[in-house]
């Protein structure tokens, strides 16, 4: 850029503003607002008409493009618990799974109740769901412990007791090997 004495400009890397005082060369003396006489060189400086840089908007947007930082693409996080969490829940308390109790005696039930942990089972396996949890509550333990002998009876089954911040002592999680 031709500058002359007199000409309004400003430093590209500083705030600072002021009339060129005189010119040796290729240093251009400018004195500042403020009254402070600094020296530039020439592509260091800008000229500037009535207290406005005169920019284009190519420059401006070029700018701008090189200043925007990349947008980071959203996609769906899965955390570590979800992305381990069973895909069935099967909930073995009597009265989910029939209407009535009355009259049945607890052999009776406890059957209802095994049948239904079986068909669930053998559904898993057969639709290759890896994880399974069978809710069957606290009691006793009868249940529970009639369904650790029957997951015993398959081979490709490993049983042990469910998250427990989830699920309490109340459930057996069932992981199912699936090339076994």
């Amino acid at each position: 850029m031709n500058f002359k004495v007199g000409d309004r400009v400003e430093a590209l890397d500083d705030t600072l503003i002021g009339i060129v005082a005189s010119i040796d060369g290729k240093i251009i003396t400018m004195e500042s607002d403020d009254g402070f006489l600094l020296k530039y060189e020439p592509a260091e400086l800008i000229k500037v008409e009535s207290d406005t840089i005169s920019v284009s908007n190519f420059e401006i947007a070029k700018i701008k493009s090189e200043k925007e930082l990349p947008k980071k693409r959203n996609k769906p996080v899965v955390k570590a618990k979800d992305r381990n969490a069973p895909k069935m829940e099967v909930d073995l308390h009597i009265h989910h799974l029939i209407k009535s109790q009355r009259g049945m005696s607890n052999y009776d039930m406890l059957n209802i109740q095994l049948d239904t942990a079986k068909r669930q089972l053998d559904f898993a396996i057969s639709k290759k769901i890896q994880k399974i949890v069978f809710i069957h509550g606290v009691g006793e333990g009868v249940l529970k412990e009639e369904l650790r002998y029957l997951f015993g009876r398959y081979d490709n089954v490993k049983s042990y007791d469910a998250d427990y911040q989830k699920y309490g002592l109340g459930a057996t999680e069932v992981y199912i090997y699936q090339n076994y």
